[in-house]
């Protein structure tokens, strides 16, 4: 696998650039944008004849150069630009250069695969004045995430593409390539259409249609822009492939345009990346999402650029998402030019991306606006992944035990919050569970309506397949797909002696419900014989399919959930590590440290490396056990905290909701002051983010209706200090994970705990205020022989 490109400091005059585009330290990374600063702002002893020649990329990192195309920008005084000539590789470029301020800038075409040395040169005398080398790789990709993974399901024919992707093969394997008449005319691997532009407006009826060739439509809207124009609403929109994935660029223009040479006076120069969440395990092209055409972002005078490879939905491969986002940024700069500043924009795993991708590649975003965060996906596998043994154990394992009748107590195992009370927290298995003999409680833990469902669509290999799979030749291949998230990252976390992917996954030495144990909410008992029936996963290579109620819940399906012996299996129980007999402590699962140390060197784990403004907001559902459980924020910045030695670029706000009413949102209030960071930033890069930010740019609460509660230092006090709630702690009740009651940092992400013996946790007070005695301690090391988790020490997979 390539080294993923972490920085751009190879640039020449980088600490220079640092300072152009607001970074500090020595891990910040230049922007085109930056460049372009640098060019304007030259001292005067360089400005006019004497300023000399300077070739710059805008469009990308030298090193990471996609499709045989760039942007570049030539450092020249007025009367020398008409004298200059591009070369490539020893062969004189026709290209068209227009004049800018300090020089000239253009876009290069016909580049090489591979390495190209690009000149500037006199065309007198044929004398180089300055050069770069650059790298260029195919526009299908990859340029670092390693082979690609196959099959790979072309989606073209959806998502308003419509139309077949171009066949790059006579043969098989690939995606069935068809005419007009059905009959087959090749096979594609890397999906790829042509790109084409369409123009959109937006009905009176808040729609968008296609613009039509004749008249202007009756019901056209009209807007008007923050500058005071007021303008017909439409919308020119560009879609193509680029590294496998379909693109969108999107942009108001005026009608009638033509699109080879696009009017761009209707765009305010600021680039907004839509990134969508979602859980997937690859195999599939994706589709372009809705919210890359969102209207209200749109009339605002934004640019969009989307692609389906930026949408977790699709993969959840995060340096496939980043190299696509490089490469998707680099095509729309090639087409319009250099923005002012990129902001992404997304939620769930549109927020985990914008995390990663400012970490592992600077220069892609200027600014985050993540919405139900995440610090990353891969560490939220660890305590998900306890969400069944948990559940199973208290309906099943336990059963007789009222405790887990209560739908509260749950949370005492869990640490998610659990309510009762109306549909979606109801446990609607609940009459079935009643019928086989299982316990159950009135309501759930947001383990139910959150995360029942992706324990197997992330582990099970017989669980899963792609949209359009039945089109691609031969359909063997898709037959052995093993349909994990660890094979979904196979580059990423390496494959063993069988070939299968390795698995991260570890509960050794995890002491599930100390926290409970402690507070004298469970018994010793109780914890005892918890920890000795929990027991762990089997490996992926061995489970079996799943069964009810995976595959539908109609009349047959629980028919045969009510009569055949073992399929009603909500847990995945024929999938866990269980005791073989009543004297044997059922098994833990041990996780491979290579894959481990993998997700961290690959950048797939937040390490809280934050050079950029972060504005993270979200709407409060604890109450309706949204999956997207509100610590994670702080989960956020406490890895911010210990990483920078600050957060000062990170801001949370929270908007409370009640379940089955309408809900508020901040994210418009969020652009809003996002805007005002950049472009403070962009007219004051000497002070700094923490030195730009706008009044509005701080920790805040707001009410149901989105009316501001609280605001200012201090209002999320107590959560990771030890100070007294602040007035937004107090109105917003965080909750924890099952990882945390056993004793783990809010923070998460520990994949290998530090072990520490029995003896020591007994004399350490571990477990106080119960003192074991010395039957419970020999019982204590019968189920934890390798020792139990010590929660004060760093996680021992950590590089």
């Amino acid at each position: 696998m390539r080294t993923s490109p972490r920085a751009w400091l190879a640039l020449a005059a980088g600490a220079v650039l640092l300072a152009a585009c607001g970074g500090g330290g020595e891990t910040g990374a230049p922007t085109a944008e930056a460049v372009t600063t640098l060019a304007k702002t030259d001292p005067p002893g360089l400005a006019g004849p004497a300023m000399k020649v300077r070739l710059t990329l805008l469009s990308s990192p030298a090193q990471w150069v996609s499709g045989g195309d760039a942007r570049i920008h030539v450092r020249a005084a007025p009367g020398l630009r008409e004298h200059l000539e591009i070369w490539n590789n020893g062969t004189r470029l026709d290209v068209q250069l227009a004049e800018v301020a300090d020089g000239l800038e253009g876009v290069v075409s016909g580049l090489a695969l591979g390495e190209n040395r690009l000149e500037v040169r006199h065309r007198s005398n044929a004398n180089e004045r300055d050069s770069l080398v650059l790298t260029n790789w195919p526009i299908t990709g990859p340029m670092f995430t390693g082979p690609q993974q196959q099959p790979f399901v072309c989606t073209t024919v959806q998502g308003g593409v419509a139309r077949q992707p171009l066949p790059d093969s006579a043969t098989p394997p690939g995606y069935r390539v068809t005419n007009a008449a059905g009959q087959v005319v090749g096979y594609s691997r890397h999906c790829s259409i042509d790109s084409f532009v369409t123009y959109l407006y937006r009905t009176t009826g808040n729609a968008w249609a296609t613009l039509p060739a004749g008249p202007r439509p009756s019901d056209m809207q009209v807007i008007t822009l923050p500058d005071g124009r007021t303008v017909d609403f439409v919308v020119r929109r560009e879609v193509g492939t680029i590294n496998r994935f379909l693109y969108s660029f999107a942009m108001l223009a005026p009608a009638g345009e033509n699109s080879a040479q696009p009017d761009l006076g209707l765009w305010n120069r600021k680039l907004l990346y839509w990134f969508q969440g979602g859980v997937a395990i690859g195999h599939s092209q994706g589709t372009v999402h809705s919210g890359s055409l969102n209207a209200d972002i749109l009339k605002l005078g934004f640019a969009i650029v989307h692609s389906s490879g930026n949408n977790t939905g699709t993969h959840y491969n995060m340096n496939l998402a980043g190299e696509t986002a490089m490469m998707t940024k680099e095509r729309f700069i090639e087409r319009y030019g250099v923005p002012l500043y990129t902001v992404g924009l997304g939620g769930s795993g549109g927020a985990i991306q914008q995390y990663l991708i400012a970490q592992n590649h600077p220069g892609v975003l200027d600014g985050l606006l993540p919405v139900q965060s995440y610090p990353d996906m891969v560490t939220q596998t660890i305590h998900v992944g306890d969400c069944e043994l948990l559940e199973h154990y208290m309906d099943a394992t336990d059963r007789t035990n009222a405790k887990w009748r209560v739908t509260k107590n749950r949370s005492l195992l869990v640490g998610f919050n659990a309510e009762e009370g109306f549909a979606r927290v109801n446990d609607a298995l609940a009459p079935l569970k009643q019928a086989l003999g299982y316990s159950t409680a009135p309501g759930s833990t947001e383990c139910i309506p959150g995360w029942r469902g992706l324990t197997p669509l992330a582990m099970n290999p017989l669980y899963g397949q792609a949209p359009n799979q039945q089109f691609w030749d031969p359909i063997t291949d898709i037959l052995t797909i093993r349909w994990t998230h660890y094979d979904d990252l196979r580059n990423v976390y390496g494959v063993d002696a069988t070939g299968a992917a390795r698995v991260t996954w570890d509960n050794t030495g995890v002491q599930y419900g100390l926290a409970s144990l402690k507070a004298m909410k469970i018994t010793p008992a109780e914890f005892l014989h918890l920890n000795w029936h929990v027991g762990g996963w089997k490996h992926p290579s061995e489970m079996v399919q799943e069964t009810f109620p995976f595959f539908g819940t109609g009349a047959t399906e629980v028919q045969k959930a009510l009569t055949i012996p073992g399929y009603f299996d909500p847990w995945s129980r024929k999938n866990m590590n269980l005791a073989p007999d009543a004297a044997t402590p059922a098994p833990r699962s041990v996780g491979d440290p290579v894959a481990m140390r993998a997700a961290y060197a690959t950048g797939h784990v937040f390490d809280g490396r934050l050079d950029v403004p972060a504005l993270d907001h979200r709407q409060y559902m604890e109450r309706e056990l949204d999956m997207h459980n509100s610590h994670q924020s702080f989960a956020v910045r406490q890895r911010v905290l210990e990483k920078m030695g600050h957060s000062d670029n990170l801001v949370i706000w929270f908007t409370d909701t009640i379940p089955n009413t309408p809900k508020a949102s901040q994210t418009f209030e969020a652009l809003a002051v996002m805007d005002q960071w950049l472009m403070n930033l962009r007219a004051n890069p000497a002070l700094g983010v923490a030195g730009n930010k706008p009044p509005m740019a701080v920790d805040a609460c707001y009410d149901r209706n989105g009316q501001l509660l609280s605001a200012g230092t201090g209002v999320w006090g107590g959560i990771l200090d030890s100070g007294a709630p602040g007035s937004c702690t107090a109105a917003f009740p965080l909750y924890g994970t099952s990882r945390i009651v056993a004793g783990a940092p809010l923070k998460g992400g520990i994949y290998d705990c530090a072990k520490k013996s029995v003896a020591a946790a007994v004399a350490d007070g571990t477990y106080a205020p119960w003192t074991p005695n010395a039957a419970e301690v020999a019982q204590l090391e019968q189920i934890f022989p390798q020792g139990v988790c010590d929660y004060s020490r760093p996680d021992q997979a950590r590089p």
